[in-house]
């Protein structure tokens, strides 16, 4: 469950970045491999930010690895952050945005994903996604 305010005892293990990649008023998904965690599911670029990296190299870094974009941090817009608790442990979620101008050719990593897809926010509500997206899709696009 994500909280837009640290809840009382939250004690986060870790940090996650994300990024809604968009272009053309469709967002980037991705397809976890069934073996990694919650496979089989949708998600956004993302991952967890290394001990002693910035959140915005992290960013950068995750979006090269999982679609070949090399992205200048001049078009990350930091979004905000929210506070996520699983039954098994807390991280702090960040979220960027970026917006192409022209689509590029999706290169992803086959170790972590089997798929990709361009897609509207709305329809992407329809999808298996991993878990909590569709709260951060609702709280980022306002649906």
């Amino acid at each position: 469950m994500i909280h837009k305010e640290k809840p009382e005892n939250f004690n986060s293990k870790f940090d996650v970045v994300s990024c809604f990649v968009e272009h053309d008023g469709e967002i980037l998904l991705l397809h976890r491999q069934d073996h990694k965690p919650q496979g089989n599911t949708w998600g956004v670029p993302a991952g967890k930010v290394d001990d002693g990296q910035e959140i915005l190299e992290t960013m950068i870094r995750e979006i090269q690895e999982e679609t070949g974009f090399m992205l200048p941090s001049s078009e990350l817009s930091y979004f905000g952050k929210v506070f996520v608790r699983y039954p098994e442990y807390d991280f702090v979620y960040h979220m960027y945005h970026t917006e192409l101008n022209q689509r590029q050719d999706v290169v992803i990593s086959q170790q972590e994903h089997k798929d990709f897809k361009w897609i509207s926010p709305k329809k992407a509500l329809e999808m298996n996604l991993i878990q909590d997206l569709d709260a951060c899709i609702r709280l980022f696009y306002k649906k």
